[in-house]
């Protein structure tokens, strides 16, 4: 079979972003012998279509909640003693009873939870949404690059090729840009066995008349040398953390290990879909919530005293209708909760201002309204934890003001 460029990417199982610019790739005689700092590491995780933030984080101290949802709604602490009833968390507010796995995380004061949060812009539509939310601008369908790619901070030295990663077969939207970016589909089977057939491809992107091709040759390379030198030491899960089967739970474990093995990671990314729940919603969610749960809380077990380096951001496109529809599930809303966790964060707290559930202060008489714009729950740990600067760049239209920030992170 003839080889060429695009087959190799396609079988490598890696894809690789930015090649608009020299990148500054990691520059070591060793790959394994010089992992020694610490890096900063943003790990988003995105909900895709559309969770509902209100059976996840469940009010259940607002008396509207149960009038709008007389059959989906989770029920109070205080007034069920089975399992099915909301983990309170403050008195008003209380976790999804299969998000237990995230309850010593909060008692921890290692997750801090943002509600009636989401974009200023109004769609409803799932693409549109996803998009205006990973690119960072709302409601702007020209831009080219996403938000957690400009993250990035500015290069002052050698950077590793897997400083942007995604578990995934492509590159997600928000990790498209300038800065290089790779998409890991598996680190088991991430490999060119051939040795042959991997010098043949090395020279036909290395001999290349096109700077850009001859460049990301080397980059694919580089990292490919760098997850293969991973791979030879078998991963031990730590802590006791059981991840739970599950494209999500391996994504989780997959982006642990690059952490664990020092291998220059700042920005991660893993989805997790499914949550588009317009039927029979509560046994859905429930399942959704368990996976989820429990790939995040084994993540942070397995990731120990590492997790004061870390910083877990999640996020949907939009919320669900307050209401519940006719068949026991719930419609594209606007509002929704997000999840912020690890070492660094001033957690055990619900941040943001709960607009209520009264008809007359729902956005459109129908959903949960926006109080606080998820690009500022983003910015925080941009700034206060990536480092990066210039976060006006990173959210290009919106205005951002660190004393206007939700004191997600610890002073």
């Amino acid at each position: 079979m003839s080889l060429n460029r695009r087959f190799f990417l396609r079988n490598s199982a890696l894809a690789v972003a930015g090649i608009g610019s020299a990148p500054l790739w990691l520059q070591r005689a060793a790959l394994a012998g010089e992992r020694s700092k610490k890096n900063k590491v943003l790990v988003a995780i995105f909900q895709r279509g559309a969770a509902d933030g209100l059976n996840i984080v469940v009010p259940h101290g607002e008396p509207d909640y149960y009038s709008v949802r007389p059959t989906i709604a989770v029920p109070q602490p205080s007034l069920t003693g089975g399992g099915e009833c909301a983990i309170d968390l403050d008195g008003f507010f209380g976790l999804h009873p299969s998000l237990a796995p995230l309850k010593p995380l909060w008692e921890r004061k290692e997750l801090a939870i943002v509600h009636a949060t989401g974009s200023p812009d109004p769609t409803r539509s799932h693409f549109d949404a996803q998009d205006y939310m990973e690119s960072g601008t709302p409601g702007l369908k020209g831009t080219t690059d996403g938000w957690l790619n400009r993250a990035l901070p500015a290069l002052i030295e050698k950077s590793s090729p897997v400083r942007a990663v995604s578990l995934g077969p492509a590159l997600p939207r928000t990790l498209s840009g300038r800065n290089s970016a790779v998409a890991i589909d598996s680190l088991s089977t991430f490999a060119v066995r051939d040795a042959a057939a991997s010098r043949i491809i090395e020279s036909m992107y290395g001999g290349s008349k096109d700077q850009v091709l001859g460049a990301t040759g080397r980059e694919t390379f580089e990292a490919v040398a760098l997850l293969q030198s991973i791979q030879k030491t078998p991963y031990q899960v730590a802590g006791g953390a059981v991840y739970p089967r599950g494209k999500f739970g391996e994504s989780m474990r997959q982006i642990a290990q690059l952490i664990k093995a020092e291998a220059g990671v700042e920005v991660a990314f893993a989805d997790i879909g499914g949550w588009d729940h317009h039927v029979n919603e509560p046994g859905q969610l429930a399942n959704r919530l368990a996976e989820f749960g429990a790939g995040l809380a084994a993540f942070c077990l397995d990731l120990g005293d590492r997790m004061d380096d870390v910083v877990v951001v999640t996020m949907s496109e939009f919320g669900r209708t307050a209401k519940e529809n006719g068949n026991r599930g719930t419609d594209h809303g606007h509002a929704n909760s997000m999840f912020v966790i690890g070492g660094a964060i001033d957690g055990g707290k619900v941040y943001g201002k709960w607009p209520g559930l009264a008809r007359e202060q729902l956005h459109e008489t129908r959903d949960l309204s926006v109080t606080t714009d998820f690009r500022q729950v983003l910015a925080e740990p941009v700034l206060r934890h990536l480092g990066n600067q210039h976060v006006d760049s990173v959210f290009p239209g919106y205005s951002v003001n660190a004393q206007d920030f939700l004191g997600l992170l610890k002073a």
